[in-house]
Parts: structure tokens; C-alpha cells; sequence
């Protein structure tokens, strides 16, 4: 899961002239006040939308959450479904950013606390993991969205990683998360990008082992704690 360019799960809209799709931006995904240029309506729509494959996703898993279904449950045509988003993976990834929103919003009104980095990066993989597989069916999904290996998806993607770095370094660094900039403006130093880089990056690999079925959340906890004990010089 490498980082890459500024972006977060952002509907798409038409142009008036039937030209190809552009983003309607990336405030609505990072839980920002509502984009300009989308009327009350379709922000509504949108809502609808990712609540509605939400709610699949956690009753089936990724299979479940089928485009005509997720139209049906959300009454919207289909048609209009897809002036927002490409595929499933893209509401999901949409949905996994307004989960990462609801996260830096905690972390920015109570930092985490502890002593050492040690402490406090593991106490945050721990709030993250038991945010994320508290709904497991959902995890899931969002785990399967995240490996779809779609290009499409990069852009999505990257900007859940530059999020998540934002977040790490902070809390690193024992404070609150600076959300006021673009999630693509530069933060920490090298080597706090890199902890960053390797966290997120073992905790995704956990947390697939997890989705297998080959060990429980607590152990996804553990085994990034253990981690981080390594990469900080912790005994």
C-alpha cells in the first residue's frame, strides 16, 4: 500500500455536456462541509448511496453489495448511481474515508496519550483496528476494495495512506493531527514518514491474516505493537 498523490474518495460528476466525469471533489469524502457545485440533493443522493452499500456490506461481505441492489436500497436509478460512482470498490473506499474522517476528528479533539511513540502509535493501531472490525463484513470489503488493484482506485487509495500518515506522524509526535492543510502537504520528518510507511503497511498485512481467518483483531494489536517496539528501540 504505497503512498502516492493527494486524493480521497470522491464522488463523481457529469459535466453538462456529456463530457467525461470529474471528481466533485474531496471535501464530502474526508467529512468536510458539503462540496460546492452539488446541490442539497445530490449530496443526498450520495448519502443514500454509501448508506445503502454500507448496510449490505455489513449484513454479505463484499460479495453482497451488488450496484442494482445498493440503487434499490437507496432509491436512485441506477443510471444515476453510476454519475457518482464507477464500481462498488469506489463507494467502499468512499465509505472507508469518511471512516478515517470520524477517526482524526477523535484524534483531534483528544489526543492519544502515553509516554513514549511506542505507546501512543500503538494505542492508535489499536483504536483503528477495533474501529475497523467492530463491523466485520464491512472490514472485510473495505479490505477487498483496498487490494482490487484497480487503477482507477489509486487515486482513493492514496489519499486514505497520506491520511493515515498525517495521523501517525502526530501521533508520534504526541499531538493533535494539523487537518487544516491539504492531506497532501508535507508532514514530519523522512525517517517519521518511513515508521509511518512501514506501520501501515504491516498493519494492512495483518489485518488481511485477520480477514483469513488465520488470527483474531487482538492479535492484529499485538502483532503491530510488537512491531513498533522494533522500529522505535523499544526492549
Amino acid at each position: 500500500m504505497p503512498p502516492g498523490p493527494r486524493s480521497t474518495a470522491a464522488p463523481r460528476t457529469r459535466s453538462k455536456r456529456g463530457g467525461a466525469a470529474e471528481p466533485a471533489g474531496t471535501a464530502a469524502a474526508s467529512g468536510a462541509a458539503p462540496v460546492a457545485g452539488l446541490a442539497a440533493s445530490q449530496l443526498r443522493r450520495i448519502r443514500r448511496i454509501v448508506d445503502a452499500a454500507v448496510q449490505l456490506a455489513e449484513r454479505g461481505g463484499f460479495e453482497a453489495v451488488r450496484l442494482r441492489d445498493v440503487a434499490e436500497a437507496s432509491d436512485v436509478a441506477l443510471g444515476t448511481l453510476y454519475k457518482y460512482f464507477r464500481s462498488k470498490e469506489d463507494i467502499l473506499l468512499f465509505a472507508l474515508n469518511e471512516e478515517v474522517a470520524r477517526l482524526e476528528a477523535a484524534l483531534a479533539s483528544r489526543p492519544l496519550e502515553g509516554d513514549t511513540p511506542q505507546e501512543r502509535v500503538s494505542d492508535f493501531f489499536q483504536r483503528a483496528t477495533q474501529g475497523l472490525t467492530r463491523r466485520p463484513h464491512f472490514a472485510r470489503a473495505i479490505l477487498r476494495s483496498i487490494s482490487a488493484g484497480d487503477g482507477e482506485l489509486a487515486v482513493q487509495v492514496a489519499g486514505f495512506h497520506l491520511r493515515m500518515t498525517r495521523l501517525i506522524v502526530a501521533t508520534l509526535r504526541g499531538v493533535a493531527p494539523d487537518l487544516a492543510g491539504p492531506v497532501d502537504a508535507p508532514t514530519g520528518t523522512e525517517r517519521e514518514r518511513q515508521i509511518a510507511f512501514v506501520l501501515m503497511n504491516f498493519w494492512f498485512a495483518s489485518l488481511s491474516g485477520w480477514a483469513g481467518g488465520l488470527h483474531s483483531a487482538k492479535t492484529v494489536s499485538e502483532q503491530v505493537r510488537a512491531t513498533a517496539a522494533l522500529l522505535l528501540g523499544a526492549a
